[in-house]
């Protein structure tokens, strides 16, 4: 992967799908209206998200992402990570999945919506399947991408 930034149209979220990748990770993920100016056109991973977004089953698990979060908010994305396509949790069940929290303590919890809901590369890491929490994508996209999995 090139280092840059990418969109391609999905008639399906009625928005762009807009990537930000440095080296050979993917840093952001976004749903613009409209994409930046200037970000190109043509990305590997396209070809599968587009595929994704017409009913093709994909975890996206092995795309690499490179998050720049603090420690516990990255292990709370990297336990998300782990959700199945079709499957989904509440952030109770998220936060005892993930080392160091305790879904009795109110402030796990909290730590735990705080990470979904900035978290900066949504669908690759999927929030949506987050039942009761926030997403980083926009509220419409969160339902189309919830509804595509059955969810």
């Amino acid at each position: 992967m090139d280092a840059g930034i990418y969109a391609t149209e999905s008639t399906y979220l009625e928005r762009y799908v807009q990537l930000g990748v440095a080296g050979d990770r993917v840093i952001s993920l976004s749903f613009p209206k409209d994409p930046d100016e200037d970000a190109e056109a043509d990305h590997p991973l396209f070809e599968r998200i587009t595929a994704y977004l017409e009913g093709v089953e994909d975890d996206f698990a092995d795309v690499p992402v490179g998050l720049t979060l603090p420690t516990d908010q990255r292990a709370v994305l990297e336990k998300a990570r782990e959700i199945g396509y079709g499957e989904q949790v509440g952030v109770e069940a998220l936060t005892r999945m993930t080392p160091g929290l305790d879904a009795d303590e109110d402030e796990d919890r909290q730590l735990v919506r705080t990470a979904l809901a900035e978290n900066p590369v949504p669908m690759l890491i999927p929030d949506h399947r987050v039942r009761d929490a926030p997403s980083g994508a926009p509220a419409d996209v969160e339902q189309k991408l919830r509804s595509l999995e059955g969810l």
